[in-house]
């Protein structure tokens, strides 16, 4: 019996473009697979944590706590059959697109030794008008929402390099259990488990703003 181990499929960064979906008429949605070993960092304010990735729109994406962010070849592969569409690497804004690991089932807080950088689960990705516009998709916003499989937001813990085909090792897993499909329907459509997300102290700043409002 053959095990597949989850891997890193493609690293992808985005350059601005104009666009007339976000308020400032900008977006790098669209990423790009590259090759070779990119650098992650620990960005500044707003900024991305791969290097060569450029952000838009900082009031909602990049900085300490949302430095990458991960979607599941899996998932993709989901939308595309519903979707009747060809979805590539990278086309939903994701800097690393993984194969073989349940993104939606990771536990906030929990690490990933991904090349030779340490990453760590923040949050779920809330969908917003660029995205819908992006993909120019009627309800797209709902449609995602419904889905609650909307990949992770992961913080800097150790700099290094990685590169597709790294494999993705999950070193420990914090014992609330308050996975990112949790989180994502806890702020979106199931308030009532909002409480759950009040014992996660490695939550996203932007995600226990939206917790506190």
């Amino acid at each position: 019996m053959t095990i597949l181990l989850p891997v890193v499929l493609s690293v992808n960064t985005g350059v601005a473009q104009p666009t007339e979906h976000s308020d400032v008429n900008f977006t790098a949605i669209d990423k790009q697979p590259i090759a070779g070993p990119v650098r992650v960092s620990v960005p500044g304010l707003g900024g991305s944590g791969v290097a060569g990735d450029e952000l838009c729109d900082t009031r909602y994406h990049g900085g300490e706590a949302q430095a990458v962010y991960a979607f599941a070849r899996e998932d993709l592969d989901d939308w595309a059959a519903s979707l009747g569409r060809s979805l590539g690497n990278g086309v939903f804004g994701e800097n690393l697109t993984t194969s073989g690991l349940d993104v939606t089932g990771a536990v906030v807080g929990e690490r990933w030794r991904v090349g030779s950088a340490l990453l760590e689960v923040t949050a779920p990705r809330i969908p917003c008008r660029t995205f819908a516009g992006w993909l120019e998709e009627q309800r797209w916003v709902k449609r995602f929402t419904e889905r609650a499989a909307p990949g992770a937001y992961l913080r800097v813990v150790e700099e290094g390099e990685l590169q597709a085909g790294d494999a993705v090792a999950v070193l420990d897993r914090p014992g609330h259990g308050v996975t990112i499909g949790e989180a994502f329907r806890a702020l979106t459509t199931e308030r009532e488990l909002l409480p759950r997300l009040l014992e996660v102290e490695s939550l996203a700043g932007k995600a226990r703003k939206r917790l506190r409002a």
